[in-house]
């Protein structure tokens, strides 16, 4: 008698990625009524792939739009997983966060997907897993996945200067500290910028650009403020000025450094959709909808909430117990004047799942190329070398632990140690300031989407935990 591997069984999905054939889930029933009194272990197996089968041929597509498979199938424990559903509500009712969204996914397959908690807790509306969140920072991977189509579209060469595409960043200063020993002060100089910042030290923060959040260079501070790109009264919100006028005042501003010698998280992403749009001739919005959204299935995906989805939006609790703080995130139910392509665009869990498992594939999902597979080992490489500095490196800004170098778009991970959670070298992983989260393992072939609404100090504590458990789950 043939005894089919229950990996075989989780492999038999059609072509395009969906879900497996009605055939597979009578192929499993067949063996398991084929096997012995004595093959207890082995009908254990087949009960799990017959289940597994049965829900996945069903008609209905998942909102994650990945074929699911049991744990075990793909060499994970389904019971060590559940141990991230019981951390997190503890978190929950303890009143730390409203609710979250959390799935992993491995070799291609949905292995864990919960949704705890409350997408509005005022409100008492429940968590639910097409909640639509307000994913910050991890607009930027999106952007970054822009300028590279239009890289391989030959619009764009990366040592390109960014001038070349808006002229107004062209001949800009550098604000330059200067310790007064004597004094015990700092003072400020201004001096022509070596060389133009390019589209590559845009993706790579390593452009002069900082945030007003974050930047300790006072003259660059009191300049975003007056640009109107750094708002005291709720952080990364510039939506009401037009892409011309942010980049018209960022270009009278000051650099934080010369360009190609420092990585400072900032605002290079926005200036990266800026270059999107002047060389696209179209809105972020509308580009990043042709060609990456629409390809993908990520049809809740975008930088503003129509008012037939706004029921679906997640909200923050009103005070952050941790810091005691107000909990302030920006407005989506409005077109903004400009699509932030540092801190502006919502998202679904699932959607953004889509768009991870893509980067694992190399490029690719369900058949639809969106970028080359060179172009995605590329982007996720180290980009910094040992050229270039690095303060406070990505992992430590994100995680709270070194390890992690930057590639284009991405924290990329060095080695399997140094880093204070798990993962592979080549792992690569972006966050948002309201709490959202993501990893991809090409190695372990992971990919992890945590999803809260809690801009809280303590969520690299949150990242950490969810990338730890996940982790402990991998049997194999």
């Amino acid at each position: 008698m043939t005894i089919f591997h229950p990996l075989a069984l989780v492999a038999g999905h059609n072509a395009n990625n969906g879900f497996l054939d009605r055939q597979y889930a009578g192929r499993a029933h067949f063996i398991y009524n084929s096997l012995g009194h004595n093959t207890m272990r082995l009908k254990r197996i087949a009960t799990i792939a017959i289940a597994v089968l049965a829900l996945c041929s069903s008609a209905m597509l998942l909102a994650q739009g990945l074929p699911i498979a049991a744990p075990e199938l793909v060499g994970m424990s389904g019971q060590r997983l559940s141990r991230i559903g019981e951390a997190f509500t503890r978190e929950i009712d303890k009143g730390n966060m409203a609710g979250v969204v959390v799935l992993v996914a491995r070799k291609g397959h949905l292995v864990y997907s919960t949704a705890l908690g409350f997408q509005n807790k005022q409100t008492g509306k429940a968590m639910s897993k097409d909640t639509i969140f307000r994913i910050y920072s991890m607009t930027k991977p999106l952007v970054s996945v822009a300028a590279m189509m239009l890289v391989e579209d030959g619009k764009i060469e990366l040592t390109d200067p960014v001038s070349k595409f808006l002229p107004a960043m062209k001949g800009l200063q550098v604000s330059v500290p200067k310790a007064d020993a004597v004094f015990a002060k700092m003072t400020y100089t201004l001096v022509p910028a070596d060389r133009e910042m390019t589209v590559h030290d845009l993706l790579r923060h390593t452009s002069g650009l900082a945030y007003g959040e974050i930047t300790q260079n006072a003259p660059v501070k009191e300049a975003y403020t007056k640009a109107g790109v750094y708002r005291t009264s709720i952080d990364y919100d510039a939506r009401d000025l037009s892409p011309s006028d942010e980049v018209e005042r960022i270009s009278k501003a000051p650099l934080a450094h010369q360009p190609g010698t420092v990585f400072e998280y900032s605002l290079a992403s926005d200036m990266l959709g800026r270059v999107v749009e002047a060389v696209s001739g179209k809105r972020l919005a509308e580009f990043l909808d042709e060609r990456l959204f629409k390809p993908l299935a990520m049809s809740d995906s975008g930088f503003w909430v129509p008012g037939d989805k706004l029921g679906r939006v997640a909200e923050p609790l009103p005070v952050d117990a941790p810091s005691g703080k107000p909990s302030k995130l920006i407005d989506v139910s409005a077109v903004p004047n400009n699509d932030s392509g540092g801190a502006g665009a919502v998202s679904t869990p699932g959607d953004y799942l889509r768009f991870a498992q893509m980067l694992l594939n190399g490029g690719q999902l369900n058949g639809t190329r969106v970028l080359s597979r060179t172009t995605v080992a590329l982007m996720t490489s180290d980009s910094l070398g040992t050229r270039i500095e690095a303060p406070i490196t990505p992992g430590e800004m994100l995680l709270g632990t070194p390890g992690y170098t930057f590639g284009l778009g991405f924290a990329v991970r060095q080695g399997p140690g140094v880093a204070g959670v798990p993962g592979s070298a080549g792992e690569f992983m972006w966050a948002g300031y309201a709490g959202t989260y993501f990893w991809v393992d090409p190695k372990e072939q992971i990919v992890g989407v945590y999803m809260t609404q809690a801009p809280s100090p303590i969520r690299a504590y949150y990242r950490k935990l969810f990338k730890q458990l996940v982790y402990a789950a991998i049997v194999d």
